[in-house]
């Protein structure tokens, strides 16, 4: 949840660079929101998995899975092609990370 929060403030603040100073402050509170969330699920995550690998590949995970889809929810922007290729290769990095022992 706190990814998707920080993604999401992250990508409204962009489209809406016109109305800096007003996005801007609105965003800080979700960035801050975003944050608090972050460091919970970090600590819990230590908490009932005991390996900061995980927890981290995890954190990568929702950020490789949830950046496209609010991006493209919000823009309507297809990725051009080397985009498209990094994405790919970044969950090809995942599912290593996750899968080869």
């Amino acid at each position: 949840m706190g990814e998707s929060l920080a993604i999401y403030s992250e990508i409204i603040a962009a489209k809406n660079v016109s109305t800096f100073a007003a996005t801007f402050w609105k965003m800080v509170g979700v960035m801050t929101l975003a944050g608090l969330l972050l460091i919970a699920g970090y600590m819990f995550g230590i908490k009932y998995l005991n390996n900061i690998w995980i927890v981290g590949v995890v954190s990568i995970a929702s950020i490789i899975i949830m950046e496209p889809l609010i991006t493209y929810s919000l823009f309507h922007e297809l990725p051009s092609k080397g985009a498209l290729i990094g994405l790919i290769l970044g969950i090809l990095g995942l599912l290593s990370a996750l899968f080869i022992k």
